[in-house]
């Protein structure tokens, strides 16, 4: 089955199962990928290790809030604060919440990457942060992934020249939320765990910086912590 004929029959269903949860979806958000399931276990596995009693997690870009629900099922004394751009994402993601009835944990704001939590003093409390960005270059879109943007919102998947915009900002920016020693990981495109690695080295706001790759060996999610002078 092709991805655009398995979006479309998930579009006409108006739902998906994601990490073993069932998600609404809607034209205007992405529908969950399978592929973005390594990201949830290796954040679930992070928030296992660190042993908190209430860790404390955004998800940025979230989307239909596949990772913010799922986190939350799967560590269920977590708090987490998820952020999307789109009307129609923020849409979905609160109807997600709603339906798996976790909005005393789970807050989905609306904003440019972390200006959506301007003003809630958020600043240096949280333990992980996770991000699925865009991660295609305009070029690709406009090429050999053109048929992305068919029946998926084009926000979902464009990220600048590159397709490291994104990765680039909440790089930048994640250490201010960040507790020191705190987490963020990212989803990265194929052939992007090089580029990704290298933003975070550069930043100087990172050390133990890994890769984790899927069965097939493919680096699909890039991690690191912030280090004290962060």
């Amino acid at each position: 089955m092709s991805e655009e004929i398995s979006v479309a029959e998930a579009y006409s269903k108006g739902r998906t199962i994601f990490m073993g949860l069932e998600l609404l979806i809607a034209p205007g958000a992405l529908v969950p990928r399978p592929e973005t399931e390594l990201l949830g276990t290796t954040a679930l596995d992070v928030l296992s290790q660190m042993n908190l009693p209430a860790p404390r997690v955004i998800d940025m870009c979230c989307g239909a809030g596949n990772l913010a629900c799922a986190i939350a099922h799967y560590a269920p004394t977590a708090l987490v604060w998820a952020s999307d751009l789109t009307d129609g994402c923020v849409e979905v993601a609160r109807r997600n919440v709603a339906h798996h009835v976790m909005a005393d944990r789970v807050s989905v704001l609306q904003g440019d990457l972390f200006s959506a939590f301007s003003g809630l003093k958020l600043d240096g409390t949280m333990d992980v942060i996770i991000c699925n960005p865009p991660y295609i270059s305009e070029k690709r879109l406009e090429g050999d992934r053109a048929h992305l943007t068919e029946l998926e919102p084009r926000e979902a998947f464009a990220a600048g020249p590159y397709g490291l915009s994104i990765h680039m900002r909440v790089i930048k920016d994640a250490p201010r939320y960040l507790r020191r020693g705190g987490i963020l990981l990212f989803e990265v495109g194929l052939g992007q765990d090089r580029q990704v690695i290298s933003l975070l080295e550069r930043s100087k706001a990172y050390e133990t910086i890994r890769v984790v790759t899927n069965e097939a060996g493919e680096g699909r999610v890039v991690m690191g912590h912030t280090t004290p002078q962060a």
